[in-house]
């Protein structure tokens, strides 16, 4: 699959809002022709979003933080870390919602909440409302590739209140991440309440980091995989700018976890609203904020 002519042929589909088949995203997905699948990638956002890329700016707190204020620039709150039982992650969330406001609350990952239903032995599907009566709007980290049962889960999760569900990836090696965003498309299809991918991984491995090359090229399978998922969304803390912009290119529509700070000790320019809009631009696209709820 290294001919012009085959990506040619892909293109007139993609343009035509064809779906591609699971095996032609394999087939893709084993591609070196990196620059191809970007345009076919970008060419699949470009019908959703036309120009558009959407940002949210992310108040972080870890876990053991008493939240007095938040920045009234940040559109979301994402609480850090693991707590040790149920009890303790309702009280973090009741104490952050009366701070909150209309603010979303994203804490936890789908791990933790499976953990504390095996240790208070909950139904699962308890649990989840029990986060989400406590002040949970989203979950931080519903990583793909360490939920056994994706269609179970997700059922769970909807019937639970939350209906824009962001899926992460937490380590898995790139080659496989392609079966699970063409798992994640199907499951869209008969459910509907997938709102965004996060395709690179959550937990960065120190002895064999992933490269940029790897990086952009799942961004653009996830996206090729996934047409129905509204939103293939980058890292901006995790992954920088630089790669961030670039992603935008290969299918990526929305930046996640933009600063609320308004400081700018480098000069305004520096600043972290103007900086993502203007490597937004740089890439070609027209910046729009939005909330935790994926509104703007």
């Amino acid at each position: 699959m290294n001919t012009s002519t085959a990506f040619d042929r892909y293109m007139e589909r993609i343009e035509a809002g064809e779906r591609l088949s699971a095996d032609e995203i394999q087939e893709l997905a084993t591609t070196p022709d990196i620059l191809p699948l970007g345009m076919l990638a970008d060419t699949a956002r470009r019908r959703r979003h036309a120009a558009r890329t959407t940002f949210v700016r992310v108040a972080t707190y870890p876990l053991d933080t008493v939240i007095h204020v938040v920045p009234a620039q940040a559109k979301e709150i994402r609480i850090t870390g693991s707590p040790e039982h149920l009890s303790q992650a309702l009280d973090v969330l009741a104490r952050a919602k009366k701070t909150a406001g209309e603010r979303t609350i994203s804490a936890l990952s789908w791990t933790d909440a499976e953990r504390f239903a095996g240790d208070a032995q909950k139904p699962l599907r308890e649990v989840l409302m029990s986060l989400h009566s406590a002040g949970l709007d989203a979950f931080a980290e519903l990583p793909l590739d360490r939920m056994q049962d994706l269609e179970t889960a997700i059922d769970h999760l909807a019937s639970a209140g939350f209906d824009r569900l962001r899926l992460t990836i937490d380590k898995i090696a790139a080659l496989d991440r392609t079966a699970l965003f063409v798992r994640a498309q199907q499951v869209q299809q008969s459910r509907g309440c997938i709102q965004a991918i996060n395709p690179l991984p959550m937990t960065l491995a120190t002895f064999r980091p992933t490269t940029g090359y790897e990086d952009v090229k799942t961004v653009a399978i996830a996206r090729l995989a996934a047409p129905d998922v509204p939103t293939v969304q980058v890292d901006w803390p995790r992954y920088g700018p630089k790669l961030a912009q670039v992603a935008l290119t290969f299918g990526a529509d929305d930046i996640d976890g933009i600063s609320p700070s308004d400081d700018a000790p480098e000069g305004r320019r520096r600043a972290p609203l103007e900086d993502v809009r203007r490597n937004i631009e740089a890439a070609g696209y027209s910046p729009v904020e939005r909330d935790g709820r994926f509104a703007s």
